[in-house]
């Protein structure tokens, strides 16, 4: 299990490094000055020359960037340039706010997604398995923040039983966490409906109901527990893919979160925020795929730790 864990942390490192190397030099490359910014429109050249030296903006690109990689190694996201304080203090600040969209838009999607998918699979051909395709379509069709504009038409404002923003209480949770989970259900109940059908094909399978077991004997003990490996791959990356996608919605539903963070740091050219943000969301993603795996592996006997 040890090996097995170091084996997979060494993998992570090559997928940082392009990573940070990728997020450092497309900020490189989009139009604007943030010193300007800091500085205003009537600064002096003398006055933007000091601000440039004193954020290191004046150095060649390859010692910001091993400056920039630097801290990243040492946990620091550097300090932000609007704000005057440290990136991960701004982080402490946002992450348990999108973090609990980002939990309770999973909670939506496994209690949507599981169950649409073994209804499909165990009514396939029927017409419900027809509609539960046609929902899952829809459903990873429909951009996040669009649904979320209209769930908070029809609940918010057609019907007005539940809050259009803000951030707090269970209620104003409710619309962008079921915004937010609609896609993942969608997908999650795809592969829970192809992982079934796969498993219920299997010769144990066919062996319990020669036994006499109950349709829901063989479906929920013997098929279900198989059949679960591939989601749990699905849930483990929609966590991460959640809190990268809380984004736009966050500024939907007017949450102080780290969307609006990343957004106000795009917006006001703050460097440091915008490259601090997209590294932590590029770990959370990272480290949301080796907790999936080492869950399979877990949960799967065939599967050795080597």
């Amino acid at each position: 299990m040890a090996a097995y864990l170091v084996k997979r942390i060494l993998g992570i490192i090559p997928i940082l490094v392009v990573a940070s190397l990728i997020v450092f030099f497309m900020l490189q490359l989009t139009p604007g000055d943030p010193v300007l910014l800091l500085a205003g429109e009537r600064a002096t050249p003398e006055r933007i020359e000091r601000i440039t030296a004193e954020w290191g903006l004046d150095q060649p690109l390859y010692v910001q960037y091993f400056a920039f990689a630097g801290r990243i190694i040492q946990g620091d996201f550097g300090q932000s340039i609007t704000r005057n304080r440290p990136v991960s203090d701004l982080l402490k600040t946002s992450l348990p706010i999108t973090l609990e969209l980002s939990l309770a838009a999973l909670f939506v999607s496994m209690v949507i997604g599981v169950p649409a998918g073994i209804i499909s699979a165990v009514r396939h051909g029927s017409l419900i398995d027809q509609a539960a395709l046609f929902g899952s379509l829809i459903g990873v069709s429909i951009p996040a923040f669009w649904f979320g504009i209209l769930l908070m038409l029809a609940f918010a404002v057609r019907m007005p039983i539940l809050p259009t923003s803000g951030y707090g209480t269970f209620a104003q949770l409710i619309l962008p966490a079921v915004a937010l989970g609609t896609a993942g259900a969608a997908r999650i109940s795809r592969v829970m409906r192809s992982s079934m059908l796969e498993v219920m094909q299997q010769d144990y399978i066919r062996t319990a109901r020669a036994k006499g077991l109950s349709e829901k004997i063989v479906i929920y003990k013997h098929g279900l527990r198989n059949a679960l490996l591939p989601v749990i791959t699905i849930m483990g990356l929609s966590l991460g893919w959640l809190l990268a996608g809380s984004v736009a919605l966050e500024m939907v539903f007017a949450r102080p979160g780290m969307g609006q963070l990343l957004v106000r740091g795009i917006l006001m050219r703050d460097y440091p925020v915008v490259q601090g943000m997209l590294i932590f969301l590029v770990i959370c993603v990272v480290v949301a795929n080796l907790v999936a795996d080492i869950l399979i592996a877990m949960a799967n006997p065939r599967i050795k730790f080597d």
